[in-house]
C-alpha cells in the first residue's frame, strides 16, 4: 500500500534560500511508486518576498504537489509546527518531514531519514549534527553554539532520562499516527517546542532514531535568544521530571494511557506494607477498592480470607477472594454483606479521598452488623506534606495523575481533620502514624538515592508527622450506634428490671 509523505517546510524571511531548498528535494521521492509525496510550505508572516519566490517555483515545477499557506501574522516556530502537523493529521499522511526554509538542513538527506519510518522501525527520526565527532564544527557551527548544544543536551538527557546525541536539531521526521496521540497542541509556540515534543515522545515510550547529517551554517539570521531558549527548555525538562515524581502537573506531559490503579508498594515502608504487617495470618478481611490483584495477593499468601468490594472486579480478583462484588462505594449499603462469620479487619487503603461523601461512607460502615467489632485500617494522603506546602507558598496548585493532588481525589485530609472525621462518625482511633513518600517508585527499587531519601523521610515523619508524612496511616474501631446501644439497654433491662412496664417504656 502506498504511503503518504508530507515534506513540511517552515519559512520566515527566507526569500534568498527557499527556492534552493525546494529545488534540492530529491526527485526520486516524487517518482517512487511506493510513496506519495507532497510539499507544504507555511510562511510565518514574512516581510520579504518569500511567498512570491514560492509561487514562482510552483509555476515552473508543476510535477511537485506544492501547497503554500501564509500566516496573516507571525505566530512563532512552534505554532507553525502545530499547524503543519495538524494539516498532516487531517489529511491522513503517514509521515511528516520537517525542513527549514533557510537551508540549514540538507534536503538531500530526506530519503535516508525517511527509510526507518517507512519501514516502521521507529516513531520519529532526528537528523543529528553531533553524532560524528567534529562534523558540526567543520560545517561552520560556531564554537559557542557547539559547546552550548553539547552541554544543554547532556543536561536534558540527565533530567529527562533520554540518550540523544542532540536535542536541538530542527531536522525531524515523525509518524503521523504517533503525532495524533501526542498533545503537541499544548506545547510552546516558540523554539522550545522541539524539546516539548521530545519529552512527549519519551513519556509515551516512542522510539526515536538518530541519523547523522551534515552541518551547514550560512548567512541565515538566528532568531533565537540563547539565554531565554536555555531557560525555557531546561524549565520544560525539570517540569516533566517533577511531574514524573507527582510534584507537578501539566497537560502537555500527560501522555501515558496507564492503569489508574495504584502500583503495589510492599517492598518498602508504605501504606501497603504497613497494612500487611498489621494483619494477622488467617484474618477475615473486607478489602474496599482494592484495585489490581497484585495488591491483594500478599494477603492471600498470608492465609487471609478475602471479601472484595470494588467498582471493577477482574477475573484474577475473583480467583483470589471468597466473595467479591462490583459496587460503587459512594452508594453501597454494607448491610448487604454476608453476616457470618464477622470480619476481623476492613482495609480502605487510599480510598476515602476518592469518595464524594466520606462522612456518609463511614456512617454506612458503622451501621453494618457484620462489621461490628472489626478494625478499620485506613490510609489517605496528607495535604500538609512539606513539598506541597512549598508549592502552595509559591502559588502552584496542580492536580495530576498521581500523588496527593491526584485528579480523582475529591477530599483531602490532615492528621487532625481525619481524626475529627472518624470521631464524628463514631470511630475510636487506636493508631495514627505518618507514611514516607514512595521514593523507590520514583527513582527505581534498586536506586540507592530512593532508599536514602525514603529512610530520611521516615525519620522526619516520626519527628514531625504533619510536615513530613506523605500519607496518613490510621487504625480505628467503630463505636456502637445509638440503635445498638438501645438494643443492649433493652436486653439488659429485661434481665435486671422486674417491671415489664418499665422495660416497655
Amino acid at each position: 500500500m502506498q504511503q503518504k509523505v508530507l515534506i513540511f517546510i517552515v519559512s520566515y524571511n527566507a526569500d534568498t534560500t527557499i527556492t534552493n531548498v525546494l529545488s534540492r528535494i530529491p526527485s526520486e521521492l516524487f517518482s517512487d511508486q511506493n510513496i506519495h509525496v507532497e510539499v507544504l510550505i507555511i510562511d510565518d508572516g514574512s516581510s520579504d518576498q518569500t511567498v512570491t519566490e514560492c509561487q514562482t517555483f510552483r509555476q515552473h515545477n508543476h510535477e511537485i504537489p506544492l501547497t503554500i499557506l501564509v500566516n496573516p501574522q507571525n505566530l512563532g516556530y512552534g505554532a507553525n509546527q502545530k499547524l503543519g502537523y495538524r494539516y498532516a493529521i487531517d489529511r491522513d499522511f503517514d509521515v511528516v518531514c520537517l525542513l527549514h526554509g533557510d537551508g540549514q538542513y540538507a534536503p538531500e538527506e530526506l530519503p535516508k531519514l525517511l527509510r526507518p519510518l517507512l519501514d516502521a522501525e521507529c516513531e520519529a527520526v532526528f537528523g543529528s549534527r553531533m553524532m560524528e565527532t567534529g562534523d558540526a564544527l567543520k560545517g561552520g557551527m560556531p564554537l559557542y553554539k557547539y559547546y552550548g548544544n553539547k552541554a544543554l543536551t547532556w543536561l536534558q538527557n540527565t533530567i529527562v532520562g533520554t540518550d540523544l546525541s542532540e536535542y536541538h536539531s530542527g531536522y525531524r521526521l515523525y509518524s503521523v499516527p504517533t503525532l495524533k496521540n501526542l498533545p503537541f497542541e499544548y506545547n510552546s509556540n516558540g523554539f522550545d517546542f522541539d524539546t516539548d515534543i521530545i519529552i512527549q515522545l519519551h513519556t509515551a515510550d516512542c522510539r526515536i532514531q538518530e541519523i547523522p547529517i551534515p552541518t551547514f551554517y550560512g548567512d541565515e539570521i538566528c532568531n533565537v535568544n540563547g539565554i531565554t531558549y536555555a531557560f525555557q527548555i531546561l524549565s520544560s525538562c525539570i517540569a516533566s521530571r517533577m511531574q514524573h515524581l507527582s510534584l507537578f502537573y501539566n497537560r502537555k506531559f500527560d501522555l501515558k494511557v496507564t492503569n489508574e490503579q495504584y502500583q503495589p508498594k510492599f517492598a518498602f515502608a508504605s501504606s501497603h506494607s504497613l497494612a500487611l504487617n498489621a494483619v494477622q495470618a488467617k484474618e477475615r478481611l473486607l478489602i474496599l477498592g482494592c484495585g489490581s490483584a497484585g495488591l491483594v495477593a500478599p494477603f492471600v499468601k498470608k492465609g487471609c480470607h478475602l471479601s472484595v468490594l470494588d467498582r471493577y472486579i477482574s477475573l484474577e480478583l475473583e480467583a483470589l477472594s471468597d466473595f467479591c462484588a462490583g459496587v460503587d462505594l459512594d452508594e453501597y449499603d454494607f448491610r448487604d454483606l454476608p453476616n457470618s462469620p464477622p470480619y476481623d479487619s476492613i482495609l480502605a487503603l487510599d480510598i476515602i479521598e476518592h469518595l464524594v461523601d466520606p462522612e456518609n461512607f463511614l456512617d454506612r460502615l458503622r451501621q453494618s452488623a457484620c462489621l461490628r467489632g472489626s478494625r478499620l485500617i485506613l490510609t489517605t494522603p496528607n495535604v500538609t506534606f512539606l513539598p506541597l506546602r512549598m508549592m502552595f507558598l509559591f502559588g502552584f496548585f496542580n492536580y495530576g495523575k498521581r500523588g496527593i493532588l491526584d485528579r480523582t481525589h475529591t477530599r483531602l485530609f490532615t492528621f487532625g481533620s481525619l481524626q475529627r472525621l472518624l470521631h464524628q462518625a463514631g470511630f475510636t482511633v487506636s493508631a495514627l502514624q505518618g507514611i514516607p513518600a514512595p521514593f523507590p517508585l520514583a527513582f527505581g527499587h534498586n536506586s540507592w538515592v530512593g532508599q536514602i531519601l525514603l529512610q530520611i523521610n521516615q525519620i522526619m515523619a516520626m519527628i514531625w508527622p504533619g510536615a513530613f508524612s506523605y500519607q496518613i496511616y490510621c487504625e480505628a474501631t467503630p463505636s456502637p450506634t445509638v440503635d445498638e446501644l438501645l438494643e443492649r439497654t433493652m436486653k439488659h433491662s429485661r434481665k435486671t428490671v422486674s417491671s415489664p412496664e418499665t422495660v416497655q417504656c
